[in-house]
């Protein structure tokens, strides 16, 4: 019995020691072009595990938190993204140096069409389109961002999708919590909101919630946000707006 006893607590201690969580570590890196092995500076690090950010220097250098098997993923304008996982070699010493490759972008020519005005106030503004839309505000921008008409049926569409298996939201919302639980992190993260300030793309949020970037509009839509503001809002506005309606399928979800 004696014997059984010790044995039992040293299974419980294993056990507990397992459940521990690593600390968190700190790495360091250089990232230089594939092409002409010089640092590149500006390259913008996310680390996908803890949403955290870091950005280099001017001589390609960064430095992030980090646990082993965790994913860096790395994007700089006219490069391919990278996604790097976090090794026991790396966490051992402390550095590595990463290649990015080089995008080739072909410009396509672009028309602007301005609009054909008549000079008569009357015709003309039948001619220039207006956006029904609101304005509403995100923490930490200064200026606002256009959202879709508030009706009824933007209440419809996220009530909808509670009750309906089918929908759209209820698959995204229902087997996402722990991406959509990065969004909040992201906000806490300067590096992470600025970076995202200054994307388009959808790649990097897509990356976070685990989806098709292409989804993302769709998303949107179901949460009854314009078109204009889908198209032409920044990475933040849109993390911002999923967030939101997230937020509001929770409450709805509750009652």
């Amino acid at each position: 019995m004696k014997y059984f006893v010790v044995f039992f607590f040293l299974i419980v201690s294993a056990t507990a020691f397992s459940q521990v969580k690593e600390p968190s570590q700190k790495v360091d890196g250089i990232i230089i072009s594939n092409t002409t092995r010089l640092p590149l500076s500006s390259v913008n690090i996310i680390n996908i595990n803890k949403v955290r950010g870091a950005t280099t220097d001017v001589g390609g250098f960064f430095e992030i938190d980090v646990q082993v098997n965790d994913t860096l993923h790395i994007t700089s304008l006219g490069f391919q993204s990278l996604r790097v996982r976090v090794t026991n070699d790396w966490i051992k010493n402390k550095s590595t140096k990463i290649q990015l490759t080089e995008k080739a972008i072909a410009l396509e020519e672009v028309i602007i069409r301005p609009f054909n005005l008549t000079g008569y106030l009357e015709v003309d503004t039948k001619i220039i389109p207006v956006k029904e839309n609101y304005r509403y505000s995100i923490s930490g921008l200064t200026q606002g961002y256009e959202a879709g008409e508030y009706s009824p049926n933007a209440f419809g569409r996220v009530l909808g999708s509670i009750f309906n298996p089918a929908d759209m939201l209820y698959k995204f919302f229902g087997n996402k919590p722990k991406e959509l639980k990065k969004l909040k992190e992201m906000k806490k993260d300067d590096t992470v909101r600025n970076l995202l300030e200054s994307k388009f793309d959808r790649e990097t949020i897509a990356v976070l919630l685990g989806i098709d970037k292409n989804e993302i509009p769709e998303i949107l839509q179901r949460c009854n946000y314009s078109e204009s503001f889908i198209k032409t809002a920044n990475d933040l506005q849109i993390m911002d707006a999923i967030s939101g309606c997230y937020e509001e399928y929770k409450v709805l979800k509750k009652k």
